[in-house]
């Protein structure tokens, strides 16, 4: 059989359920890549185009837009992010898994522009043990770790716009099932067959 085509794997969930942690472990996997986001601001220190980010003009970006080449974006702080269509397109096609780590808004963006996407969001075990975990960080005000709270509330409201929720209690745990569900959806049968077994059907009948 010839190779199938890679999945696009969108992970989302509030700051401090360990997104980059599980997406690390994830992408140790050779058929699994990071889906590297475009942006209009400069390059900090060490950074490299292509690897954490393109670094593109502010002209360029809109280009894409105008395009429809991102699957989502997004405004911060006077810069554009996104995520370029045609380079995670080109991964899928090689039949690599991208691995998009974003937040429920821009999650709903690919939604939209892309129905196939596999939605997995992740939750804390509680919001006690969320407000832990943020406390433990030590590099946000409490005020801040308030409005983290406030939001993560906002954000699991649309959890029923995923097809699949993590409870990342215990890491290994969380990983394990999240490579459990990248199996299962290996050896989903695609959509386009149904219409090829029904015409052999019909065939059958004499139709």
């Amino acid at each position: 059989m010839s190779h199938s085509k890679g999945r696009l794997y969108v992970i989302s969930g509030p700051s401090g359920t360990g997104k980059g942690t599980i997406c690390g472990e994830i992408l140790k996997d050779i058929r699994n890549e990071f889906s590297v986001s475009m942006t209009t601001r400069e390059p900090r220190e060490g950074e490299v185009h292509g690897r954490e980010y393109f670094f593109v003009t502010h002209e360029e970006f809109e280009v894409n837009i105008g395009r429809n080449n991102f699957l989502e974006y997004a405004t911060v702080f006077d810069n554009y992010y996104g995520t370029p269509k045609d380079i995670v397109l080109k991964k899928l096609e090689k039949g690599r898994n991208v691995i998009l780590d974003i937040d429920v808004q821009g999650g709903l963006q690919v939604k939209a522009a892309m129905p196939e996407a596999v939605m997995i969001f992740l939750l804390p075990p509680s919001l006690t043990e969320l407000r832990k975990r943020l406390e433990n960080r030590g590099t946000e005000t409490p005020e801040k770790i308030e409005k983290r709270l406030s939001k993560a509330v906002d954000e699991i409201k649309f959890i029923g716009e995923y097809d699949y929720m993590v409870v990342n209690e215990n890491l290994e745990e969380a990983v394990a099932t999240v490579r459990s569900i990248m199996t299962a959806e290996a050896a989903r049968i695609p959509d386009k067959v149904l219409p090829i077994i029904r015409k052999y059907e019909q065939e059958q009948k004499g139709e």
